[in-house]
């Protein structure tokens, strides 16, 4: 038995296994939340979050899988770049070019600045003067002040 043989006909087989076993002891609990479309438009209520979440993380996940699958493009060039020749070098120099230019450009449009929190100026809900009136009455409060409308002015 070859090794492509034996690949076409174990791996399916290990597969159909692993999913068989996965339906049989895996626990099922469906309900209406899980069958329910997530929607990622809509701002959640304050109160119902924890703390409010910076998109930045997302842009830093997406820098880590682009220059993760950068490394997986190179490492087959760097297997064969003896028979790759002077073709090979240009296309990965043209490559890594086009990666220094996106990253560059990232860093000038100070895409990668982490703030402390989203500035919610941004934001056009009726619920931002509810948090402002809070956010405000909670560190008057801890100054003693029984007025928060008074401390501001």
């Amino acid at each position: 038995m070859t090794s492509t043989t034996f690949f076409f006909v174990f791996i399916p087989i290990l597969a159909v296994i692993l999913l068989a076993v996965n339906l049989i002891f895996a626990p099922h609990n469906p309900y209406l939340e899980k069958d329910s479309v997530f929607e990622c438009g809509f701002h959640s209520f304050l109160g119902q979050n924890r703390t409010q979440f910076s998109i930045s993380f997302f842009i830093f996940a997406l820098l880590f899988l682009l220059f993760d699958l950068e490394i997986l493009l190179v490492y087959p060039y760097v297997v064969s770049a003896y028979t790759n020749g002077v073709y090979g070098l240009v296309i990965m120099l043209i490559f890594f070019l086009a990666l220094t230019l996106g990253f560059a450009f990232e860093l000038g449009k100070n895409a990668l600045k982490i703030d402390s929190r989203q500035n919610l100026q941004f934001l056009n809900l009726e619920t931002d003067r509810v948090y402002s009136y809070c956010y405000e009455s909670i560190n008057h409060s801890s100054f003693g002040s029984t007025n928060a409308r008074e401390t501001t002015k």
